[in-house]
Parts: structure tokens; sequence; C-alpha cells
């Protein structure tokens, strides 16, 4: 099964630690990294760019609304993701509980819906 780790954490938190903690959790992130590519469970997984580069899209009534931002404002910002393959829920979360920024943010696991591509 594929799972995605949503990694959430404060992006005001990021900016007012002191550099050589960020590089710290940096080097512990390409630890993880390399320990689910190793293991063969990485399929996927990329940081993303601060919210302030975020475009949301909508269309209501045929019109296409364009907004700089993130979709909602909240406490902690989609910072990126992790996609795995792992055997069970639970192996999803005993990985998600190794990612850096769960200490200070939250790791949202989700299982990802395959569709049968010959269908």
């Amino acid at each position: 099964m594929q799972f995605l780790c949503l990694i959430y954490e404060s992006e005001a938190l990021m900016g007012s630690r002191p550099d050589s903690e960020n590089e710290q959790i940096f080097n512990e992130y390409m630890q993880f990294t390399q320990e689910v590519k190793d293991s063969g469970q990485f399929i996927a997984g990329d940081a993303l760019q601060p919210t302030a580069t975020a475009t949301t899209v909508r269309v209501r009534n045929g019109e296409t609304i364009i907004t700089d931002g993130p979709f909602a404002e909240t406490k902690e910002q989609l910072g990126g993701y992790y996609l795995l393959e792992c055997d069970t829920l639970e192996e999803a979360i005993s990985l998600a509980a190794k990612i850096p920024s769960v200490r200070d943010g939250s790791i949202e696991v989700r299982p990802i819906m395959l569709f049968d591509e010959q269908s």
C-alpha cells in the first residue's frame, strides 16, 4: 500500500530557529530519506516553497478566481511530503514518527487510492 505523509510545521518557528538547529534538522531529514530509500519504501518526497509563494485557484460560476497564498491560514503549514510504500498503516505511522518535523509539527498519514489503469 502507498501512504502519503504530509509534513506540517510552523513557518514562523522554522524562521526563528538558529541556523545551526535548522541545519541539524535538515541533516536528520537527509538521514531519514536515505533510510526509506535504502529500505525500498521511498516512492517520492519533496519540500515545498513557503506559503507566501502559493497561489490558490477556484472556479465559481464559471469564473476562475486566483488568490495569493495558501488555501487556509493555520498555525502549521504544509511544508513537504513523503510518498511511501508500506505493508500496513501501522508501518506508515512508525515511519512518520521518525520524520524530524513530527517533534514540533505534525505528520498526516493518508492511504493513497490506487485506481486500476487497465479498467
